[in-house]
């Protein structure tokens, strides 16, 4: 695994996918904990935007999760997504 697909990363990746998808600031989804859940108020993030942020997974990290075994779990926080791209990005 390159450098630029360490969980750390990963996480600082996602973390402005998740804000761009919710339409939150960037500085504002960085500071919460990891264990923030995705669709809960601090984040908000509705099933349309949830959609668009898989589609800028799938374009920036190749995770297609469309033929992925996705689970919601995996959806369920920041830290859950993020273990399962880091997940995908390993295994290839």
């Amino acid at each position: 695994m390159t450098d630029t697909h360490d969980r750390a990363t990963v996480e600082h990746r996602l973390r402005s996918m998740i804000a761009e998808a919710a339409r939150l600031d960037d500085a504002a989804v960085a500071r919460l904990p990891a264990d923030t859940d995705l669709f809960g108020p601090e984040i908000g993030l509705t099933s349309l935007a949830g959609v668009t942020l898989l589609g800028a997974i799938d374009q920036r990290y190749g995770v297609d999760v469309a033929t992925l075994d996705l689970s919601l779990d995996s959806l369920q926080s920041i830290a859950t997504l993020t273990d399962f791209v880091t997940a995908h990005l390993q295994s290839h």
